[in-house]
């Protein structure tokens, strides 16, 4: 084992200056070796060196010539050791500082437990975490903060405000850290009524005028959609910092007020990037994008987030064009690429079809190294299934070293998307049977849609939504429910649909109308069709679609009146048919736009 940890030993050249001088006032040899045994000097050096950020490798370097040395670290040594491995991602290392810990009986110490925690928690190994915390006897609440951040950091939300709540019917007392790992679970989840309820917990516990506190206030009520209690924290604080005003100004952009935004902006002291940033996603998801377009040409310091804003901006809007334009002025610039450029530039090239622009953009993310990132890999995914390319998109998923549930929904969306249903119910299987990830609200609409194209009984497709609702705890959305109107449509059963839709909740919602209208296509179902139609005029208004499908369905049954009377109808209420139109890539031929 005395080798194991000799990853950094080339560092020690980078920076010989400052720990040479170290190690001289705990040397006695003259290798400037630390004398046998001398655990409280190497605790001394191995924490000094800890604490000089670019110095973790050496730190990794002298416990490994500690072991030559025949001496054996402490907790305390441990606990940096850790710390190291965990910042410079030395994932077998720390693996074997683990084995070495079970061996050396420090697994009982409360705080090298928590040290693995956030070592485990830095890679997503949320339930190798788990298990050390229910092995410590008596967890501090540092312990339990690093489980619960890590639940946070890692997208486990749910878990995260579980924990809280164990946490507060414990006899260990929550401090300012727990509440703001609960805050931002509860804005990422839009749980007001549990967000104000952990406020009035702050407000007893007196840490309300924490600025860290306040700031994850107004984000949660930012992000749960209540800009008035968000401003209410803000003009409360005493004291606030630039954290406090971009927290305001993102509250007010993310809800559309984009006036009040402009407002807080100006009144900033001194606006940062991320201050531009925050008012341009507002703008550019709800006001006019050109407007976010100059003030990214006019901010002084644009960074990668703040052209992210423009691309997905257009992208959103089904200005995948607009945006490949921008991402080749980024690409001209010295602005650094990240994964949430590709990512967002690979979802708009997916909703084109465009594969030869796709290829040379997945070319770019190997040229930046990030073709292995969880988030890019997924938007591969994506890209490569709606150009058809599903041996592709496999393969890219199988190239992933990690998976999260965005990647496991874009491979299964995939097969749905082109019809492969049996893959479809093999890998929601698969997922099934994964530890630390469970189908969400996507995957079981993805089955849906291929019980669908596989015309399963709808008795099949039933038991699958019971599961979602029963087993998983998952909102039904209309979503689920249009996908089970369109079963109903291929075993002609429509005129149950109209109970259905009522009795979930349904009946206001113009799309559920909408797709029981496409359902009566299916089967023929006129007179459940004339009341899904009057249904879709009276939620929606006028709307071309209604209009066409009624003249057709009666066509198809040779009611030529009717067809007549719907055509008058139209003409009446200046109702016309849009000539709808689509481009595809053919043979490589598309529109030119430069990309790189």
């Amino acid at each position: 084992m005395p080798r194991y940890l000799l990853k950094g030993a080339n560092e020690y050249r980078r920076y010989p200056k400052q720990p040479l001088n170290l190690l001289s006032n705990y040397s006695s040899t003259n290798t400037g070796i630390p004398q046998r045994n001398a655990v409280q000097s190497w605790t001394k050096f191995t924490s000094a060196l800890h604490q000089n950020g670019p110095n973790s490798e050496l730190s990794l370097l002298m416990a490994s010539q500690m072991y030559n040395y025949g001496s054996r670290p402490n907790g305390y040594v441990m606990v940096h050791l850790i710390r190291a491995c965990t910042n410079l991602g030395c994932y077998s290392d720390g693996l074997k500082l683990h084995c070495h810990i079970l061996q050396s009986g420090f697994v009982s110490n409360a705080f090298v437990t928590t040290a693995l925690i956030n070592f485990y928690m830095k890679f997503e190994s949320v339930n190798d975490a788990h298990k050390l915390f229910v092995e410590i006897p008596e967890p501090t609440v540092v312990s339990w903060n690093s489980l619960i951040s890590g639940y946070v950091h890692s997208g486990y939300f749910s878990k995260a405000l579980r924990l809280f709540v164990q946490l507060e019917s414990s006899e260990v007392r929550a401090d300012s850290f727990s509440f703001t790992a609960a805050l931002a679970a509860c804005g990422q989840l839009s749980l007001l009524q549990l967000g104000k309820s952990i406020h009035s917990q702050i407000v007893k516990f007196g840490v309300e005028f924490s600025i860290v506190v306040s700031n994850c206030l107004i984000d949660m009520y930012g992000k749960c959609g209540s800009v008035v209690e968000a401003i209410r924290v803000f003009s409360e604080m005493i004291d606030k910092d630039c954290i406090t005003w971009n927290s305001v100004i993102a509250a007010t952009a993310r809800n559309r007020r984009l006036e009040e935004a402009f407002r807080f902006f100006h009144q900033m002291p001194n606006q940062d990037t991320i201050s531009y940033n925050e008012l341009m996603n507002g703008i550019a998801q709800f006001g006019n994008i050109e407007d976010a377009v100059e003030i990214l040409l006019n901010m002084p310091n644009p960074n990668s987030s703040s052209w992210n804003s423009i691309i997905t901006g257009f992208v959103n809007r089904d200005r995948a064009l607009d945006a490949l334009d921008f991402f080749s002025k980024m690409h001209s610039s010295d602005i650094q690429m990240d994964r949430f450029t590709f990512s967002s530039i690979l979802s708009g090239i997916a909703s084109l079809s465009a594969l030869t622009r796709g290829i040379i953009i997945h070319c770019c993310t190997l040229k930046y190294g990030l073709d292995g990132s969880i988030v890019v890999g997924s938007a591969l995914i994506d890209m490569y299934s709606k150009c058809g390319q599903m041996k592709k998109a496999e393969w890219m998923f199988k190239s992933l070293s990690n998976k999260n549930l965005v990647t496991w929904n874009a491979i299964i969306s995939g097969y749905a998307h082109n019809g492969d249903s049996t893959k479809v119910i093999q890998l929601f299987e698969q997922l099934k049977m994964m530890k630390n990830l469970q189908p969400d609200g996507i995957t079981f609409l993805n089955v849906l849609s291929a019980c669908c194209h596989n015309q399963m009984s709808l008795e099949v497709a039933n038991q699958y939504l019971q599961a979602m609702i029963m087993d998983y705890q998952i909102e039904l959305t209309a979503e689920h429910c249009s996908s089970m109107l369109r079963l109903m449509g291929q075993e002609g059963e429509v005129w149950r649909a109209e109970k259905m839709i009522n009795e979930l909740g349904f009946e206001s919602c113009g799309s559920v109308w909408r797709a029981l209208l496409g359902a009566c296509g299916i089967c023929g179902d006129i007179g459940v069709a004339e009341v899904a139609a009057a249904k879709v005029i009276e939620l929606d208004g006028d709307n071309e679609f209604v209009y066409v499908f009624m003249s057709n369905i009666y066509a198809r049954y040779g009611k030529w009146g009717d067809v007549g009377a719907v055509r008058e109808l139209m003409r009446e209420r200046r109702v016309r048919k849009e000539a709808g139109c689509s481009w595809i890539e053919v043979e490589n031929v598309e529109p030119s736009s430069s990309i790189v």
